[in-house]
């Protein structure tokens, strides 16, 4: 999660566990703004007179920044103390989600987006060593835990609260909404927070030189194509579940089951990856993944057909229920396992590819969220099947890549 050495400070103490907490709301509020605007991309879209499809560059144009910027801002931002960079990054984060909210136009709100970027990949790597560098050693990984935690619960909550957010208020008071919580997460760091020293800066140069190694360039490609699978789709998540007949009432309700798959599916990944290894976990993730948005991609079409009635739609609701849950569980149990990869063909950097493979994640995120926004006007149907037809190339590239990225003598 990091891309800096971890040490421990002279506040570290078990009392440091109760400061991961005001961390995890940070890192809450960081995922819930990175994934609350799917799920009012529609009223945006009406609000600022354009497009869903242009709509969803926000989604797009925050992923891609966050991707540039991570290894850039922690080279740049490394020497400063972690307590000032972290309040200044939810300060940053809340100020652009504000700028957001007021956005008149879509160029502005796209400024806004680029902004919020930049706070999100200060704040999230630097949330995870402080945690670990304000605790014992033996409570590092709770710690760890509990500041990843938040990012999970904003996985399984964020397009759902923007959603609801869009029938019962506003888009742009869902983002003000957000605002105010990175704010009050700010200033409750600065009470709380201890002292907590920078890091020696490592060269930008220095850190990139992983990727020269060829086994490394066989694992994160991966990441971003896996990424990409999961979002070409969710990325417009409401309007191609409405595609397939859910109704309106029960689209908040598929996005919530989407969201309890990926937080299970990150987690039995976990546990699964330790017990079977991590290409076992990521071959089944990915068949799972793309059985899922295959059937998707059938029941859109079927949609599609005039002769489908109100009662054939609504007994096919369970059914998508279903795939949208196992959909959410494919593409979020990538994490653990290719975070495991990398360790293991780069055990002397294990903080800068885990880094590394966060950006990996936001630009799968920014690519698929283009090609959906660029296949939406051919129907759910193709968005579905273009996400299935990347997952089963992702699965197909692992099985053709694990070659290379075993370590040698494995």
């Amino acid at each position: 999660m990091s891309n800096v050495s971890i040490k421990p400070t002279p506040t570290a103490s078990p009392a440091g566990l109760s400061a991961t907490l005001v961390l995890a709301l940070g890192t809450f509020a960081v995922g819930t703004d990175a994934f609350v605007v799917a799920g009012f991309l529609p009223p945006m879209a009406e609000d600022l007179g354009t497009t869903t499809a242009t709509a969803g560059w926000s989604v797009t144009v925050f992923a891609a920044a966050y991707a540039v910027l991570s290894p850039v801002l922690a080279t740049l931002l490394a020497r400063l103390p972690r307590r000032t960079v972290l309040i200044a990054a939810l300060a940053v984060l809340g100020l652009a989600n504000l700028g957001s909210a007021l956005a008149p136009s879509m160029a502005a709100l796209l400024a806004t987006r680029v902004l919020a970027a930049a706070g999100a990949a200060s704040y999230t790597p630097n949330a995870g060593a402080a945690a670990a560098s304000l605790v014992r050693p033996g409570q590092r990984a709770r710690a760890l835990a509990v500041v990843v935690g938040g990012l999970t619960v904003a996985t399984a909550v964020g397009v759902p609260l923007g959603n609801a957010a869009s029938h019962w208020s506003s888009w742009r008071t869902a983002l003000a909404t957000v605002a105010g919580l990175c704010l009050l997460v700010a200033a409750v760091l600065s009470l709380v927070m201890p002292p907590v020293p920078g890091s020696p800066r490592v060269p930008l140069r220095t850190r990139l030189a992983v990727l020269r190694r060829p086994a490394v360039l066989t694992v994160l490609p991966l990441t971003v194509l896996g990424m990409a699978a999961g979002y070409v789709a969710y990325a417009y998540s409401v309007p191609v579940l409405t595609a397939v007949h859910v109704p309106e009432h029960s689209v908040l309700w598929m996005l919530l089951l989407y969201g309890l798959g990926a937080v299970a599916g990150n987690l039995a990944s976990g546990w699964a990856t330790d017990r079977f290894g991590s290409s076992a976990v990521l071959t089944a993730g990915y068949a799972v993944m793309t059985l899922a948005l295959g059937g998707l991609a059938w029941l859109a079409r079927l949609a599609a057909d005039t002769d489908v009635t109100d009662v054939a739609d609504t007994e096919a609701v369970p059914l998508v229920g279903l795939l949208v849950l196992l959909w959410g569980a494919g593409c979020w149990c990538q994490t653990p396992p290719q975070q495991h990869r990398l360790i293991e063909v780069a055990p002397q950097e294990a903080p800068l590819v885990v880094s590394l493979n966060s950006s990996g994640i936001y630009a799968g995120i920014g690519l698929g969220s283009v090609l959906g926004g660029a296949t939406l006007g051919s129907g759910a149907g193709a968005v579905y099947g273009l996400a299935a037809g990347l997952s089963a190339l992702a699965l197909l590239f692992l099985r053709v890549s694990l070659r290379w990225s075993r370590p040698k003598g494995s």
